[in-house]
């Protein structure tokens, strides 16, 4: 998998890498800083994860479209990179100002003071840059390559495993440092997030000129030239065979909302879960086992699993039986249906009156939650690469990415329904969440329902891809 591949393609899975490790690490203690080192509750805590995430995902739209039209991807992902090293390092400073209250306080609400200031410009430049950076590294991975190229899906999931490389080391780092049980280590955390984004984006401004290039040897990723049509403007007409394949696109990506709206409880339910009711102790070596480390579980996963599912995938294709792409992103939606199952089985005990549960049933649900990523995320990448006509790239992964902000406002708006005794009881279309079986049942729900509608429309999705697997 790893041969016949430009050298272009592992500078970006570096890049990336170093990315991933600077947002990951950062989201690893995200929610514990909310409520540690800001005293906001759950609730809280759940809204502005969720909305801070749901803005990261949907600033691409904007950044993707910037780039296809003045600035190119190489100066799109430069300027992002620069934005999130400062919005990290704005974080640090906020958890830098941190104080300890003369009395047990917790705030539904935002307290203005320097603290929360930097905390709100660190998570503003977090998002703009990311709006840069995030579409167009992606859409150059598709660039290094021949059109029709069958190696693309495999370079996708490369460039996804460097994803997860980072977003694994990142929460044992990040965490190991900054999630320490005192409030004001959090500096340390962000600030080892700031330096990772500033070592990728140096890996990728030194070696852009020379690797970043097409299989004849073109640059890629330049500011873009547009082609005129007689009358001078700008010759933008889609035919019907790629109208129908954008339109596949959306429909995917609407389904995509339902995955990850569930998959995103990891930041803020899970880590609630994690931090209160998971057994953390190791008593053989007297050791507590940081709530954020167990985000580690799922990037792990997939750095041992990405190379079987790809090879999996090229073994069913040269026996003409690869399911196709909606048929792969329903069979991710059953896998997330039954991670969330072991959390309903394993959550009964809790609801039974018993404290804490056993780590591995968290990390059974996040090893399952992989296989459904899998299926799901490298492939939608490849599948917008493949699907999108070549002048909309970039905004068609802005769009893939929109789907991604909507899912994370919901996740963190489902998140305000898991189980708090201190807080009133949460309904949801008037059925009251009253235990954590419960709570966990939705994502079970969500997630089968959209598998089934998905496989019901799945044979009119593949005949308006048009060819395309």
């Amino acid at each position: 998998m790893f041969k016949q591949h430009p050298k272009g393609l592992y500078l970006l899975f570096t890049t990336e890498m170093w990315e991933r490790f600077s947002y990951y690490g950062m989201r690893a203690i995200l929610s514990l800083y909310m409520i540690q080192a800001l005293f906001y509750n759950t609730v809280f805590t759940s809204s502005v994860y969720g909305y801070y995430t749901g803005l990261v995902y949907l600033t691409p739209l904007i950044g993707g479209y910037i780039s296809d039209r003045y600035w190119g991807n190489r100066k799109s992902i430069i300027t992002g990179g620069v934005l999130m090293a400062l919005g990290q390092f704005a974080l640090a400073i906020s958890s830098y100002l941190y104080a300890p209250p003369s009395v047990a306080v917790t705030y539904s609400f935002f307290v203005f003071n320097y603290q929360t200031s930097f905390f709100l410009i660190g998570l503003f430049l977090l998002v703009m840059g990311n709006g840069f950076f995030k579409p167009n590294i992606s859409t150059m991975v598709g660039l290094l390559y021949h059109e029709g190229d069958d190696k693309r899906d495999s370079a996708f999931t490369i460039f996804y495993m460097g994803i997860n490389l980072g977003a694994l080391i990142a929460p044992i780092i990040i965490g190991g440092i900054g999630d320490t049980g005192n409030p004001a280590d959090f500096m340390y955390g962000f600030f080892a997030a700031g330096c990772g984004m500033l070592l990728g984006l140096t890996i990728f401004i030194l070696g852009k000129r020379k690797y970043l290039v097409d299989p004849y040897g073109n640059p890629v990723g330049e500011k873009p030239v547009h082609k005129y049509g007689k009358d001078g403007c700008k010759d933008e007409t889609l035919n019907w065979i790629e109208k129908q394949r954008i339109m596949v696109i959306v429909i995917l990506a609407f389904f995509g909302i339902f995955f990850w709206s569930a998959f995103e409880q990891a930041g803020v339910s899970l880590t609630f879960l994690a931090e209160q009711h998971v057994d953390r102790v190791v008593t053989s070596i007297n050791f507590v086992i940081p709530a954020s480390w167990f985000q580690s579980v799922n990037p792990l996963a997939i750095l041992l699993f990405a190379p079987f599912f790809a090879a999996l995938w090229l073994y069913l294709k040269d026996r003409g039986r690869e399911p196709s792409i909606p048929l792969k992103m329903a069979a991710g939606l059953c896998l997330l249906s039954v991670g969330f199952m072991i959390l309903v089985f394993a959550s009964k005990t809790l609801d039974g009156g018993s404290a804490t549960i056993s780590p591995l049933w968290l990390v059974g649900a996040y090893v399952l939650f992989t296989f459904g990523e899998l299926c799901i995320s490298p492939i939608g990448l490849s599948m917008v690469s493949k699907l999108s006509p070549a002048k909309f790239c970039c905004l068609m992964m802005g769009v893939w990415f929109l789907t991604s902000a909507f899912a994370n406002i919901l996740a963190g708006q489902l998140s305000t329904l898991y189980p708090d005794p201190s807080l009133p009881t949460p309904y949801l279309l008037g059925i009251p969440i009253t235990t954590f079986s419960s709570f966990f049942m939705i994502f079970v729900v969500i997630s089968i329902i959209a598998a089934v509608i998905l496989l019901i429309i799945r044979k009119r999705l593949e005949t308006m891809m048009h060819g395309i697997r």
